[in-house]
């Protein structure tokens, strides 16, 4: 892969702002030709970049009750149950972590039933998790997917 340069990096965060863009208003706004934001993007999608996605907003899916589920896995199994808690719809994020959880998901429902019924119903079944700490969302500040970065962040 290719190291990225400042024009990709540009490139990447135009698109974050908005996925739609054409290619001819990227180019324009780079100062570069449409050929070149054209086969820049088609190299760092070939390379893994990036890819583009849609990021649904739950709440207005009627999914209101969002949880963080850290999980304690019995020993040799944690690959295991994290390929079956994959397989959950309303699981969208499963992650291996060092710390007091081996695993750590991010699951979205309907209702808090809805939540105890996966915890108690779906969990429950699953061999080789020891234990679950449930924790709700009570409000987000930041959900993005940008780790574009320019060189030096002010925080103010």
């Amino acid at each position: 892969m290719k190291k990225l340069d400042h024009v990709d990096r540009q490139i990447l965060q135009i698109l974050h702002e908005d996925g739609r863009i054409p290619y001819t208003e990227i180019a324009h706004q780079l100062g570069v030709s449409e050929g070149t934001i054209r086969s820049r993007i088609t190299r760092l999608l070939q390379d893994g970049v990036f890819q583009f996605v849609i990021q649904p907003d739950p709440e207005k899916l009627g999914l209101h009750v969002q949880a963080i589920i850290g999980l304690t896995t019995k020993l040799g199994l944690q690959k295991e149950v994290a390929e079956k808690l994959s397989k959950f719809s309303a699981v969208r994020f499963v992650g291996a972590y060092s710390g007091k959880h081996d695993l750590i998901i991010q699951a979205c429902f309907h209702s808090n039933d809805e939540l105890i019924t996966f915890v108690n119903e779906r969990l429950s079944q699953i061999e080789g998790i020891a234990a679950a700490d449930v924790s709700l969302e009570l409000k987000q500040y930041k959900d993005t997917f940008s780790f574009v970065q320019d060189d030096e962040v002010t925080l103010q």
